[in-house]
């Protein structure tokens, strides 16, 4: 993560900040998403009965792909000088393009959209968030992420 003077925040809109670390979407951290929130639809869970479908294998909930953002975005994000703590502060637009077959790799791609002062010392920052799958050219997702920062 990338600490800079909060009047130079916007100075980052529309610039990309990279890519996070490949992420491997097994059968086991699909389960236990299952476990957490009780979506435990066979196309997740049940690699037999999702073998007969398009798909060819189980997939990811969407919500689980979706919940990996505040990891994969963990360093890549530029934030403000003097940062007492961030908050997810929710997501403006999500699409979900393309499910992320079990075993399959994923990067985050996140680029900076807009920041706004909120209030002294509060600054909204979007980040567009685009979901990578290895070897797909179409992406998992692509999600406006907005963070709130306290300074």
């Amino acid at each position: 993560m990338a600490f800079v003077p909060a009047a130079e925040l916007k100075n980052y809109i529309g610039k990309e900040l990279g890519h996070s670390e490949w992420v491997t979407i097994d059968q086991e951290r699909i389960n236990q998403f299952a476990e957490c929130t009780g979506d435990h639809q066979f196309i997740h869970v049940d690699p037999e009965r999702a073998r007969h479908t398009p798909f060819g294998s189980t997939i990811a909930h969407g919500f689980l792909s979706l919940s990996l953002i505040p990891k994969l975005i963990d360093g890549l994000l530029v934030m403000p000088e003097g940062l007492k703590m961030a908050v997810n502060y929710g997501l403006d637009s999500v699409r979900f393009i393309q499910p992320v077959k079990v075993d399959s790799r994923v990067r985050l791609a996140v680029k900076i959209i807009d920041v706004t002062e909120k209030n002294p010392g509060q600054w909204l920052i979007k980040a567009l968030c685009t979901l990578e799958i290895e070897g797909q050219q179409k992406p998992a997702y692509i999600a406006e992420s907005l963070s709130l920062c306290f300074v």
